[in-house]
């Protein structure tokens, strides 16, 4: 759920990741593999990043490895965005020290994104009051009996409030580490990004598709497959659920049924997001008018475009295209 009215540029490009004992490892890799890399290809103004220790002592992840840091919390007063990658369980106590050191670097302009239980970290602090989070599916009920001041947003991979953002299970946090690169340097550079990870820039649906209720069976994803890239190649396509179906080789009800298992969305919606999608790339990395980009993406008019925009992403095309067709080419 990106939000384009926030920030686009962190002015602070020193991230800082927590660590402390028990850490979640994978979550950790992907700060680290996103945000810790050299990528001299970024130029100057790319990211820095560092390790905060919230225990004393070693900190140990699973497998009996150990990690080095750069320092205690104090680190966290130089950090323009902190990563919390998972915490040590959604019932585990936050340090009233480490509670204190994320308010005050809040307080201070940085940035707070969680990956999967790392929310319950930032719940803590109480900086989450009446924001839209999420985390992992496991999760999503008991944060929000826990903190009902929270609105709890349970089918999607990231959510995105301006300075606070939150993610999904593990490799939904690749997702938003992805869309913060995207937001500071354009879809250019997370594009590059995610081609070095052998990752999709961004991915379809939400957590609807990753919960035990919801996987479905593997030969349905490959058998619609072929159907997405051809709605992707001809999104101007007048598309109706009787064409799909009948593309799929099924009954309107049984496409509908196997559509929502595999994306967990509608048609509707996937093929609006997926417009959105590609009218965004085109207003960042090409110089055509709004009209043209409507009716390339299938919304008919530029006053179709323009609504769609406004309802879904809170600004207008024109906007947008101030804002990030800068960052695109930089």
């Amino acid at each position: 759920m990106p939000n384009p009215q926030s920030p686009v540029t962190a002015p602070n490009p020193l991230v800082v990741a927590l660590a402390y004992d028990g850490l979640c490892l994978f979550e950790f890799g992907v700060a680290c593999e996103v945000f810790g890399l050299p990528r001299p290809e970024m130029g100057d103004g790319w990211y820095r990043f560092a390790v905060a220790s919230v225990d004393k002592g070693d900190i140990r992840a699973p497998g009996g490895l150990r990690i080095g840091v750069d320092g205690g919390l104090e680190v966290l007063s130089r950090a323009g965005t902190i990563v919390v990658p998972g915490w040590r369980s959604a019932d585990a106590e936050v340090p009233r020290v480490l509670v204190d050191a994320l308010r005050a670097a809040h307080a201070n302009g940085a940035r707070l994104l969680s990956i999967c239980s790392g929310v319950f970290v930032l719940a803590a602090t109480g900086l989450l009051h009446g924001k839209k989070v999420t985390t992992h599916w496991r999760y999503t009920e008991a944060l929000q009996k826990r903190h009902p001041e929270l609105e709890v947003v349970p089918d999607v991979l990231y959510v995105d409030e301006g300075r606070i953002l939150t993610s999904a299970g593990s490799a939904a946090g690749i997702d938003l580490c992805l869309h913060l690169v995207r937001r500071d340097h354009g879809t250019a550079a997370a594009n590059s990004v995610a081609r070095r990870l052998v990752v999709p820039p961004h991915r379809d649906g939400g957590q609807a598709q990753y919960s035990e209720l919801g996987v479905p069976q593997p030969h349905e994803g490959s058998r619609l497959s072929p159907l997405f890239d051809e709605m992707r190649a001809n999104l101007q396509a007048p598309w109706t659920i009787y064409d799909l179906a009948r593309r799929a080789g099924m009954s309107e009800r049984t496409f509908l049924r196997r559509f929502q298992a595999v994306t967990g969305t509608t048609p509707a919606r996937w093929l609006l997001a997926e417009r959105l999608r590609r009218a965004r790339q085109l207003l960042e990395e090409t110089t055509e008018t709004v009209d043209r980009i409507a009716d390339r993406c299938g919304f008919g008019s530029a006053t179709n475009l323009r609504h769609h925009f406004g309802r879904e992403l809170g600004i207008t095309p024109t906007s947008y295209r101030k804002q990030f067709r800068g960052l695109a080419h930089s």
